[in-house]
């Protein structure tokens, strides 16, 4: 049913924290270690069904509310209305979101980080965390991959 590999990032954090680790659960962790885009559940629905066709899509409610009340997942919310989820993760990023296609970059910008440090400083705060999502359309070739920044 579940391929043999080591487990994945996710399902060795879950182990590490004590949490039970159903075969199912084990499915929908190592899919959402292996994603590098932001799925809603019925995408982490389809891609568990392709290794394992007896998985509810209520179990993958379950599990991936488990995993964000654990602090595992992180719930985004890009205006589509789709709530999507991502790994959490120590390392910051922010997110660019194409309006036409749904496509999200993520990138990391030290002067936009400067700049909110200053902005924050200016009215008085010291920032402990943020979270910046831009929304656009794609200029077509001119199209950059600013996660290189």
């Amino acid at each position: 049913m579940i391929d043999q590999k080591m487990p994945s990032r996710l399902e060795r954090i879950c182990i590490e924290r004590g949490m039970k680790m159903t075969g199912q659960r084990r499915i929908i962790a190592r899919v959402l270690s292996e994603s590098d885009d932001h799925p809603d559940v019925e995408e982490l629905y389809r891609r568990s069904m392709e290794i394992d066709p007896k998985i509810s899509i209520a179990t993958v409610y379950r599990t991936v509310r488990l995993f964000e009340e654990a602090g595992l997942l992180d719930r985004l919310d890009f205006g589509d209305g789709r709530a999507r989820y991502e790994r959490t993760s120590d390392d910051h990023h922010d997110h660019l979101i194409d309006l036409h296609t749904g496509k999200v970059i993520e990138f990391h910008d030290l002067e936009v980080e400067k700049l909110q440090e200053k902005i924050a400083e200016r009215y008085g705060f010291k920032l402990v965390g943020h979270r910046m999502e831009l929304y656009g359309v794609s200029l077509g070739a001119k199209q950059t991959d600013a996660a290189d920044d």
